[in-house]
C-alpha cells in the first residue's frame, strides 16, 4: 500500500459555552499531539448548521472555539487552525462522497437517530448526511490519524469505508494517474489513553453538557475564580467521606466524578487522589478541587477573554489558517476530479 504523510485532523463544533468536558475530552488532547504530528484543527461551522443556529451567535461561537484552541496551547503558526466554511473543498469532496457512501451505511449511524429523535421526517438532510461531510473533512487533507471519543468511532469507521470504496471503485484511474495503489489513506483512530469521563456536577450519572438547564452542572471557560468556587462547592455529593481506594467509589457517581475531575486537572492518577484525601469530608476536598480548577482554568479563561476582545485578531488567525489549509486541500481535490473523470478548467 501507498505510504502516506502522518497528519492529524480534528474538529470542534462551535456550539458555544465550552465546558470542562470539552477541554479534558478533546482540546487538551489536541495540544499534546502537536509535538508528534502535523496537526490541522478545524472549527466545523458547516456541521453546526445541521440544526438551526442564530447567525450572530454562530459567529461569536466560531471565535470562542478559536480562542479556546489558542488559549489552551494550540500554536496556530506551527499548525493549522481554521474554520471549515472558508475551505470550499470540504463541501466539494462531501458531494462526491455522498455518491460513494451507501444509504445502508448512513442508516446505521446511531448519532443521527439520537439527534433526530422521534421526528426524523423533520430532520435536515444535512444532519443525515453529516458523516459524509465528516469523512470529507478528514480525507481532503489525506489525514492519517483522528483523535476520537466514543461517540465518534462509528463516524471514523464510515470514513474508512468511504476511503476504501473510493480507492476500489477508481483503482484503475488512481493507478493510471498517480502510479499509486490507493489515493486516500484509511485514517486510524488516535488513542491517547482513556479520556476522563466528565459528568454533570448536579448528577454524576449524566455527562457534563451545555444543554443542561442548570448552569451549576458544568464548569465553563467563561467562569471566573468565584464562579468556579461556587459551582464546585455546590456540586452534588453524598454524606460519606471519600474512600482511600477506587473500589470505595462504586455506587457513588458524584464522588467518582469529583475525584476524576481533580485527577485530570492535577494530572495525577485517581489512586493518588484517593490516597491523599481518603477519609476526608467533601468540604475539605472541594476546597482543594477549587484550588486546582482555578489554577488550571483561570489562565485559560483570562487568555480567552483577552483574545475574544480582539475579534479582528481571531479572524486573521482563521484567515491565515484557511489559506494554508486550502494549499493542502486544493491539489487533493483537483486529483479527485481527475480520478473521477471531471474536466477541470
Amino acid at each position: 500500500m501507498t505510504a502516506f504523510h502522518q497528519r492529524v485532523f480534528s474538529g470542534v463544533q462551535p456550539t458555544g459555552n465550552l465546558h470542562l468536558g470539552n477541554y479534558l475530552g478533546a482540546i487538551r488532547r489536541f495540544v499534546d499531539l502537536q509535538d508528534s504530528y502535523e496537526c490541522i484543527y478545524c472549527v466545523v461551522d458547516m456541521h453546526a448548521i445541521t440544526v438551526a443556529q442564530d447567525p450572530a451567535e454562530l459567529t461569536a461561537n466560531i471565535r470562542e472555539v478559536t480562542a479556546a484552541f489558542i488559549a489552551c496551547g494550540i500554536d496556530p503558526k506551527k499548525h493549522i487552525v481554521f474554520n471549515q466554511s472558508q475551505v470550499a473543498e470540504h463541501a466539494e469532496l462531501a458531494w462526491i462522497f455522498n455518491c460513494i457512501a451507501r444509504i445502508g451505511w448512513l442508516n446505521r449511524m446511531t448519532q443521527f437517530k439520537e439527534k433526530a429523535g422521534k421526528d426524523r421526517e423533520n430532520a435536515s438532510v444535512g444532519l443525515y448526511a453529516y458523516p459524509t461531510l465528516m469523512a470529507a473533512d478528514i480525507l481532503v487533507y489525506r489525514a492519517t490519524h483522528v483523535p476520537v471519543g466514543e461517540d465518534q468511532k462509528q463516524h471514523l469507521e464510515l470514513s474508512r469505508d468511504i476511503a476504501q470504496k473510493f480507492n476500489n471503485d477508481y483503482a484503475a484511474s488512481i493507478t493510471r494517474l498517480t502510479g499509486s495503489d490507493a489515493f486516500f489513506p484509511l485514517p486510524e483512530p488516535l488513542i491517547q489513553g482513556p479520556a476522563p469521563r466528565v459528568m454533570s456536577l448536579r448528577d454524576g450519572t449524566k455527562k457534563m453538557s451545555k444543554s443542561d438547564p442548570s448552569d451549576y452542572s458544568r464548569l465553563t471557560f467563561a467562569d471566573d475564580a468565584d464562579a468556579i468556587a461556587q459551582k464546585v462547592r455546590k456540586a452534588k455529593t453524598d454524606p460519606e467521606p471519600l474512600p482511600s481506594e477506587a473500589a470505595g467509589l462504586s455506587g457513588r457517581p458524584e464522588a467518582e466524578n469529583l475525584v476524576t475531575i481533580y485527577a485530570a486537572l492535577a494530572d495525577v492518577p485517581r489512586d493518588a487522589v484517593l490516597a491523599q484525601f481518603g477519609g476526608a469530608q467533601f468540604s475539605s476536598f472541594k476546597n482543594a478541587l477549587v484550588d486546582v480548577a482555578v489554577a488550571k482554568l483561570g489562565p485559560i479563561s483570562a487568555e480567552m477573554k483577552k483574545l475574544q476582545a480582539d475579534p479582528a485578531h481571531i479572524d486573521a488567525v482563521l484567515r491565515d489558517g484557511s489559506i494554508r489549509a486550502r494549499e493542502i486541500a486544493r491539489p487533493v481535490m483537483e486529483s479527485v476530479k481527475d480520478i473521477v473523470g471531471f474536466i477541470r478548467g
